[in-house]
């Protein structure tokens, strides 16, 4: 089984705007804004080997103030531009009570599950609490980058920037990768 790294979309991919000191998702295509900083940082990850899943909740897909075709959009102006090997979506609202919607683990299990990861070995980025809930339900590594939104969730590590996090999981893949060499 391989090893993945979900990343969550929101803030860590793509520009959010800051209203009421909560990150607010673009929900039209000319809102959305790539960070194009980060496409080195994932090409690392892919030459190390690893499956690239990004993943968001998407509740405005069921509150019917988003399309899905402007979702759609988003999304594939995302994998041009990013190395990706997949987006997973949730569309609920809170109150839909469905397994996928993070901080459940749901996105994370059905990404493993697709892709044959295995999830003790994969790493949940984000820099959101639900992220970092989920990836401990689901068993992966929690490596986060310090925002106001993580409150007191369990997280394995915290770190600064996404150029810290990819350092810390090229090394701990690296690692786990000689380790599994041995036997």
């Amino acid at each position: 089984m391989r090893a993945g790294v979900f990343i969550e979309r929101d803030g860590i991919l793509n520009e959010v705007q800051i209203e009421h000191q909560h990150p607010v998702t673009p929900i039209t295509l000319s809102q959305f804004r790539i960070k194009e900083s980060v496409r080195p940082l994932l090409q690392k990850l892919k030459q190390a080997g690893l499956i690239l899943i990004a993943t968001t909740n998407q509740p405005g897909l069921a509150r019917g103030y988003q399309s899905r075709r402007e979702l759609d959009q988003m999304h594939a102006l995302l994998r041009r531009v990013l190395p990706l090997d997949d987006i997973m979506v949730c569309p609920h609202d809170e109150l839909d009570d469905c397994p996928c919607r993070k901080p459940r683990p749901g996105l994370l299990i059905e990404g493993a599950f697709k892709w044959h990861l295995d999830l003790e070995r994969s790493f949940v980025v984000s820099d959101k609490w639900q992220d970092a809930e989920a990836a401990r339900l689901a068993g992966c590594t929690s490596v986060l980058i310090r925002s106001p939104w993580i409150r007191g969730a369990h997280h394995d590590f915290l770190l600064n920037d996404l150029e810290s996090v990819v350092a810390k999981i090229l090394h701990i893949h690296s690692g786990a990768r000689v380790a599994l060499k041995r036997f």
